[in-house]
């Protein structure tokens, strides 16, 4: 019923394509919301559509779309996790300066809840409908939850590698990063983590969309490919959780966008221009991920 009534509002008043939080918000004549800047937000919408989410690295990943098909050599394998992991470890960092530099204690918690469940407090939920059955659930939250070594994402990247007879001194560390891994956690770390908060949400959103744009599912075709093709049953538990755990976030970043434009004033052009240099920073890890597989051996 209140969908029906949410849907009869916004054909009304011409807003059409908001989502529910912000149409609920309106209807409520809750403070900073009002019907002329819901229309200017649809007109940012369709901007942010056109000049930041057709980036290059949303809409045609190389490199995955390669791995997608299943060729990979061993060698090929070996160099895809080690980088991962750098960037994996590296993520850390630029999470822990998000929550640092959070401007709200409710934005300080929601980083730390991605900060605690990546080294190992597992999601706690009472639907138990989603996620994967050792790595546990994608919804809920941390609080009251329980630590796990095991849990770590890290150590979830480790059990492919020790598959691959390499040893744990052989990943995560930035030693091992490429340049143009560096660069991306590096970037990672200065706009997704930086201090200053507009900035911040801007690579936020952009990092939200480039996650949940699909490439994870072109990983976990590609490893099964590779699974199939050498006999082999390297866990792909670390790549299935987050393509679930990405399909949720879409909504929810939206969601974020659309609180952020009618809360705080946000500079159009500034949140498009470092939301393309996030992605930028994003395409040059995958850039040199994709050079350095053309460099290795295609046979195993």
């Amino acid at each position: 019923m209140q969908n029906k009534l949410l849907t009869d509002f916004a054909l009304q008043q011409h807003i059409k394509g908001l989502s529910n939080p912000s149409l609920i918000a309106l209807s409520k004549g809750q403070m900073g919301y009002s019907i002329d800047k819901a229309k200017r937000f649809l007109l940012f919408q369709n901007r942010i559509d056109q000049k930041l989410l057709q980036h290059r690295i949303i809409t045609s990943n190389a490199y995955t779309a390669w791995f997608e098909q299943g060729q990979q050599s061993i060698d090929q394998i070996k160099a895809f996790i080690i980088q991962f992991s750098v960037f994996s470890n590296q993520f850390l960092v630029a999470q822990l300066h998000k929550m640092i530099h959070a401007n709200t204690l409710q934005g300080m918690r929601a980083s730390k809840e991605i900060l605690a469940n990546e080294i190992g407090v597992l999601f706690k939920s009472s639907k138990h409908k989603s996620g994967h059955q050792e790595f546990g659930s994608t919804e809920g939250s941390i609080e009251g939850s329980t630590f796990h070594f095991s849990a770590s994402h890290f150590e979830w990247l480790y059990s492919i590698a020790k598959q691959l007879d390499l040893s744990f001194a052989d990943i995560g560390q930035p030693r091992h990063g490429s340049p143009s891994t560096l660069f991306f956690c590096d970037e990672l770390i200065r706009l997704y983590g930086g201090e200053h908060y507009l900035i911040s949400q801007a690579a936020s959103y952009a990092v939200e969309n480039w996650a949940a744009a699909g490439f994870w599912n072109q990983l976990i075709t590609g490893f099964r490919l590779f699974n199939e093709r050498n006999d082999m049953k390297l866990p792909l538990g670390f790549f299935i959780w987050h393509d679930q755990l990405e399909s949720q976030h879409a909504a929810h970043t939206q969601e974020e966008l659309e609180e952020l434009y009618f809360t705080n004033e946000l500079d159009e052009d500034t949140f498009i221009q470092y939301g393309n240099a996030m992605l930028d920073s994003v395409a040059v890890f995958w850039d040199g991920l994709n050079e350095q597989r053309q460099q290795l051996s295609p046979t195993r």
